[in-house]
């Protein structure tokens, strides 16, 4: 199974959008998970349209995407179960904390600060930040990920999308 994974799209705001090899990947994915900051209940209906999507609202969506979205998700997917939620907070013991907060979870996906992570634990355990497609700020490039499930094992990838 293939996922895609975004966050921080920020949209809509002036002509930004979706970079096409975003696009791309979300239309061959089998899943769409966005980690919150749509801002705007429209982008996730315009996510919707490339396939099945589950999301979290962030802390800048408005009240539409408030009401629609929860602030956590877990997902599973062949075999394997992805928590999802925007802030994950300090980095300083976040691997500890999101592991305490998602226990059934083999990993988990969040955004908010718009730098892509990917980190293991002894365990197995992972989180990941896909980082933004659409607004890098401190980060080197625009950026989104793909998470491969197999036999109930999650593996991520860093996408640079240029």
């Amino acid at each position: 199974m293939e996922i895609a994974v975004i966050s921080d799209t920020h949209m809509p705001r002036g002509s930004r959008r979706l970079p096409a090899a975003c696009l791309a990947r979300l239309r061959a994915a089998d899943l769409i998970v966005h980690a919150g900051d749509l801002i705007r209940l429209s982008v996730l209906r315009e996510l919707e349209a490339y396939g099945l999507v589950v999301a979290v609202h962030g802390n800048v969506d408005d009240a539409e995407v408030r009401a629609a979205l929860p602030d956590t998700a877990s997902v599973e997917a062949a075999g394997a179960t992805i928590g999802l939620i925007h802030d994950a907070g300090p980095a300083k013991g976040r691997l500890a904390r999101l592991r305490r907060r998602f226990p059934e979870a083999d990993a988990v996906v969040f955004g908010h600060s718009h730098i892509p992570l990917h980190e293991r634990a002894p365990d197995g355990f992972q989180i990941f930040n896909p980082g933004s497609p659409t607004e890098r700020r401190r980060a080197a490039e625009h950026t989104m990920g793909i998470a491969r499930v197999e036999d109930a094992r999650v593996s991520f990838k860093l996408i640079a999308l240029g």
